[in-house]
This record gives C-alpha cells, structure tokens and sequence, in this order.
C-alpha cells in the first residue's frame, strides 16, 4: 500500500478500480487544519486528468502493472500483431489501442507495451521514428534555407507538412508526439 507521503511522479496507484499515474502533487500544511497533497493523475486505461485533493495519510493500492518491450509485425482488419521480446509469443493489440498512432508502425518498430490485468492498456512510443516518403510534390536545388512547406504522404498514410527540399523516396525522422517533421536522413 502506498500512502501520500509515498506520492512521487510516475507513481502508479489504484483509485476507484482503476490504474492511475501520479503527473504533479504538492504537500500542504495549512496553518490551520490537517495537512492534504493536491495531486495531478492520468488514468492509464482512458488518459483521462484528474485533478484531486487527498488528506494527509491516505492509502492506496499497488496497481498489477507490468511493462513488457514489443516488436510490431503485421496486421489484419481486426488487430495490430506485436511479438514479445521475451517469450517470442505474438500479441494482438485492438485499433482502440493504437489510434491515431498507427501511422507510426514500422517494419520491426519496438515499442513498450502497459499491461494491466493481463491486457495492454497503452503503448508507450519511441520519441522519432524514420519513415520514407511516399508521395509529394516534387523538390528544387536551392529550396532548403526557407522556412516553407508542402504537403507530403508517408510509406504509411501519415499526411504531414515537410521542407521543399524534400522528394519521394527521401527518409525522414518524425516526432511521433506531435506528429511533425523533424530531419532529413540520408
């Protein structure tokens, strides 16, 4: 059991039946009254913020949380297939899960999978990933000191803005937080 004294960022605990993750707390000693810890925490199955004041003293659960490193292989109209590093066992994993990030999945890109209860409840992603151009209109010499942009389509159907200077075929790094271009790699 943990207790607010314990309360740390990253700290997992359980409120509710739920899993939750602890993003910022701050201890209070009010002049007058008992001490309360006013705590930012992401629920780790739905990503909802919860902003929550607890007494001094609470106690909490330990959530069943296990971490485990995945490679992507494939996927159907149903699910997204991983193996586990481990154990060589494929996993599937829902497009409820994945979202928006499917765009994101590589041949072979590792990612670290959240598993709650047994069930992967978030995909932790790496920060860049390098993807090939698939389609955009064509570059000019000279187009690389502006700051302007083009439309460009990636190998995987992610639509982002890029560089002039960039053609199909070119290889770029993308920041898979925001989506966005980063470098040119040769």
């Amino acid at each position: 059991m943990y207790t607010t004294s314990d309360f740390k960022k990253g700290l997992k605990i359980m409120l509710k039946g739920e899993p939750y993750v602890i993003l910022d707390f701050q201890h209070v000693k009010p002049g007058k009254g008992n001490q309360f810890t006013r705590t930012k925490m992401s629920n780790l199955i739905t990503g909802v913020l919860l902003d929550m004041t607890i007494r001094s003293g609470e106690k909490f659960a330990i959530p069943d949380i296990e971490y485990k490193n995945l490679s992507y292989i494939y996927k159907d109209s149903d699910s997204f297939y991983f193996m586990d590093f481990k154990s060589f066992e494929t996993l599937p994993i829902s497009y409820k899960i994945i979202g928006k990030n499917q765009y994101y999945l590589i041949d072979s890109l590792e990612v670290t999978a959240c598993f709650f209860n047994n069930e992967v409840v978030s995909i932790e992603w790496p920060k860049s990933i390098i993807i090939g151009i698939k389609d955009t209109e064509p570059g000019f010499k000279g187009n690389t000191v502006s700051n302007t942009t083009k439309p460009a389509v990636t190998e995987t159907g992610l639509s982002l803005q890029v560089p002039l200077h960039i053609n199909k075929g070119d290889k770029i790094k993308i920041n898979t937080k925001e989506g966005t271009y980063i470098e040119r790699v040769k």
